[in-house]
């Protein structure tokens, strides 16, 4: 027989063994949900009725050199589907070791630190300012980062209970942000080994709007976990280089297990819309206080929100309650 083809028979057979080595070795998973939601912002506003669909596509696993390497698909059936002809959602890739950390790159989804640690209060469902509109002003401003397409975020391995996270964005025209040249931002989690359940946050980024327009935004907070009960503060604030219109945020919340299935919380929080004045329209600050209760039995969850609202975006014609209900399927 042929010695050159006895080769090509050989690196047939070799290239045949790798591609099924290399899907027997990945872990492949697929998860799932559905979900709806009514919405009712005020008494003279018809309700908001949504249906929440999502399914995960993920694989992972391990080069021969050590890498370990992770790669997310979505599909939804949601607002981005819609706006750009594709079903595809949030989907990324992932790859790092655990002594040097994990680099994560976002094609769509991505949440930089300051998105991550804008609000950690405990919660059973939604948070107190997700709320969408009071009398047709926005009312769930946060003082946060951003979520974007084309992100880097980096999370490092625990050193003692020391976590450090990292986010990088270049350019974007999304007018949900207002648009940005740059965005940057890093932060730290901490869980004293000394301390059980107890957890601080603290992050810091900034906004290039123009070359000549720069954001600082930053938070810190403290949550601590006891038994059955979970309490936390947080504090943020917006600053606007040259401006005195800067923004603040202070806020609390607690929540209680009942049991395995049943969970409550309680938040609030004020926004000073411009820390410059407290006075006038659209100067003073915003008041949201919520309740919330979740009830989870095997894949099925039916939750609750009842949060009042007062001065929405700094105007004390601006007033109203918020209800929101919603039951999610996990398959």
């Amino acid at each position: 027989m042929n010695i050159d083809k006895l080769k090509k028979i050989g690196v047939s057979a070799l290239a045949g063994s790798l591609v099924a080595f290399s899907a027997h070795a990945a872990d492949w998973s697929l998860s799932g949900g559905a979900s709806f939601q009514v919405d009712q912002v005020d008494e003279d506003i018809a309700s908001t009725w949504a249906q929440g669909d999502s399914i995960k596509i993920q694989a992972s696993g391990t080069t021969e050199s050590g890498i370990d390497v992770a790669v997310m698909y979505e599909l939804d059936g949601g607002s981005n589907a819609s706006a750009t002809g594709s079903a595809w959602d949030d989907h990324s890739i992932s790859m790092g070791t655990e002594a040097l950390g994990t680099l994560t790159f976002w094609g769509h989804g991505g949440s930089s630190v300051m998105s991550q640690f804008d609000d950690i209060s405990p919660k059973a469902y939604e948070e107190v300012s997700d709320i969408g509109t009071i009398n047709t002003v926005s009312a769930d401003n946060v003082i946060g980062g951003v979520g974007e397409n084309s992100m880097f975020e980096y999370t490092s391995p625990s050193f003692s209970g020391v976590t450090f996270k990292a986010a990088y964005n270049t350019a974007s025209a999304d007018t949900a942000t207002g648009g940005y040249n740059k965005y940057s931002d890093m932060g730290v989690m901490i869980q004293p080994e000394m301390v059980e359940g107890l957890t601080l946050y603290y992050a810091a980024g900034e906004i290039e709007a123009t070359a000549n327009t720069m954001t600082d935004v930053s938070t810190m907070a403290v949550k601590y976990a006891y038994g059955p009960v979970t309490v936390s503060y947080q504090e943020s604030e917006s600053d606007i280089n040259g401006s005195t219109n800067d923004d603040e945020v202070e806020q609390v919340g607690i929540s209680y297990t009942v049991n395995d299935n049943l969970t409550v919380s309680w938040g609030t929080r004020e926004y000073d819309n411009n820390t410059a004045s407290n006075s006038g329209s659209g100067n003073l600050t915003q008041e949201d206080t919520g309740v919330a209760v979740s009830y989870t039995m095997g894949g099925v969850s039916i939750s609750a929100q009842r949060n009042d609202h007062e001065n929405v975006g700094g105007t004390d014609a601006n007033d109203g309650e918020s209800t929101s209900i919603g039951i999610s399927f996990a398959f």
